[in-house]
């Protein structure tokens, strides 16, 4: 194997740590046009190597995903966060939680749960008026929160509940964000940082505490599954003890902990996980969306358009927003230019070969969507919004893991094909009634756990 990939000088203290943290996705890219397809990073206590090649970006997801597992960076406050949820666990743990969660994820109870995303996006738009400017992502996060906790729960969240959700959001992103410092500063140490993220944990938990309570005793009653009683049942094998039982997550869940498959903690961690992954990347990426068509008003007639052929025939079904390919264009180009997830993370078990250079057991292999999506290598014109990079013909002519939002391999995200249903609905309900213009500065983004405004996204609401 060969010796050891290029990368940047830093400093002796901090490494990389104060360049990656000024400006992660700038130092990123900068890295990547410099030193090709692995750079070697000093990000903390590990070596860290960027992958910009899909080919390599393929093998640790898919072809090699055994080889890999999700690295521990030793601080434990994303530990504290998600716990053993699907994003995090490993082995025998995410095989088993895997498994539990994929009645709820079925094709046929997404489909069923159309009505229940056309019925709040309607509700949170008939809230709107024309000429009115609002805080757009804020208004989306509003919105999906509430989706994911009736489709994914089974329950009602109230207003106030989903306000003291967005509030605790602020201090557990900032946590996450880079700071080279962070190193050196035990968890456990009463800082404000620390106090506000451990304050924010525990309200967060009470919500989700509240929900749980409400629904104990009643996941044995198929009428509490939004995607109702013909889209609700996905069979399992025979013998499958749930059934045609609901199949709503958090009843899934409970069942599971009846029967001594899951702990209190279990369930806490999929909770969590499930509230906060299922709504913050489906809000972001259609805040990103509205955005660039703000700026691309021919793009946003054609949206326009097909969401009002859409809802011309009544509510919108799956079957109706399944039509909308010009919209399902501007949505993957929207999240190739403004990934939600910017970057993953992998370790290798044992020395790999990646590029040509051995990656040693134990570091920590950065795979950015933000760099790969970017990078003229694999686009045309990459800074651009071009919804006509995904017709069939020209995707064709790409690399497969030259676009990955949502990973890739056995730990791609659960999640898809529900966030991209809720994503279309959503574009389609707001685009048939209204134009929305941005008013804000130019767009600035942070890093955390995944890719946001650094602002408010003021949008004014221009009625059709």
């Amino acid at each position: 194997m060969s010796v050891t990939p290029p990368g940047p000088l830093g400093d002796p203290l901090f490494g990389n740590g104060r360049q990656f943290a000024d400006d992660p996705f700038g130092f990123l890219r900068a890295c990547a046009d410099s030193y090709g397809d692995v750079v070697r990073l000093n990000l903390g206590p590990r070596e860290t190597y960027l992958l910009t090649n899909p080919a390599d970006v393929e093998r640790a997801l898919v072809s090699d995903a055994e080889r890999y597992r999700k690295p521990q960076f030793g601080d434990d406050a994303m530990d504290t966060l998600l716990g053993d949820g699907l994003l995090l666990s490993e082995g025998e743990t995410w095989q088993r939680q895997r498994k539990l969660a994929n009645p709820a994820f079925h094709n046929r109870r997404i489909g069923a749960l159309a009505g229940v995303m056309a019925d709040h996006a309607e509700s949170h738009v008939a809230e709107w008026e024309d000429g009115d400017v609002v805080d757009l992502q804020l208004e989306l996060a509003r919105l999906t929160v509430k989706i994911i906790v009736t489709a994914m729960f089974g329950a009602d969240i109230s207003d106030e509940e989903v306000k003291t959700v967005q509030e605790n959001l602020e201090p557990l992103g900032a946590r996450f964000e880079p700071d080279p410092r962070r190193y050196l500063i035990p968890n456990w140490m009463p800082t404000r940082e620390n106090r506000e993220f451990d304050r924010a944990i525990e309200t967060l938990e009470s919500v989700i505490d509240g929900i749980v309570d409400r629904r104990r005793g009643t996941e044995r009653d198929p009428s509490v599954d939004p995607a109702g009683p013909d889209g609700a049942a996905v069979r399992g094998p025979p013998g499958d003890p749930d059934g045609d039982l609901p199949m709503d997550l958090l009843s899934v869940l409970l069942r599971a902990r009846d029967r001594g498959e899951q702990t209190d903690a279990n369930l806490r961690d999929e909770l969590v996980t499930m509230l906060l992954a299922g709504h913050d990347t489906t809000a972001l990426a259609l805040t990103y969306a509205f955005y660039l068509l703000s700026d691309h008003p021919a793009a946003r007639e054609r949206v326009a358009d097909e969401a009002g052929a859409a809802v011309s025939n009544g509510p919108l079904t799956a079957a109706g927003v399944r039509d909308m390919d010009y919209t399902e264009r501007v949505l993957n180009e929207s999240m190739r230019l403004y990934p939600p997830v910017y970057t993953l993370f992998r370790e290798p078990k044992l020395d790999v070969k990646l590029g040509g250079y051995r990656i040693p057991e134990g570091s920590a292999l950065m795979i950015s969507q933000w760099v790969v999506h970017r990078s003229e290598r694999w686009y045309d014109d990459p800074d651009t919004f071009d919804p006509g990079r995904w017709t069939p013909e020209r995707r064709s002519q790409r690399p497969r893991f030259a676009y990955f939002p949502f990973g890739g391999g056995p730990r791609h995200c659960i999640g898809k094909a529900f966030s991209l249903l809720e994503a279309k609905i959503i574009l389609a309900t707001v685009c048939s009634r209204f134009d929305l213009d941005y008013e804000g500065p130019d767009l600035s983004l942070r890093g955390s756990l995944t890719m946001h405004p650094d602002h408010p996204v003021p949008m004014r609401l221009r009625e059709r």
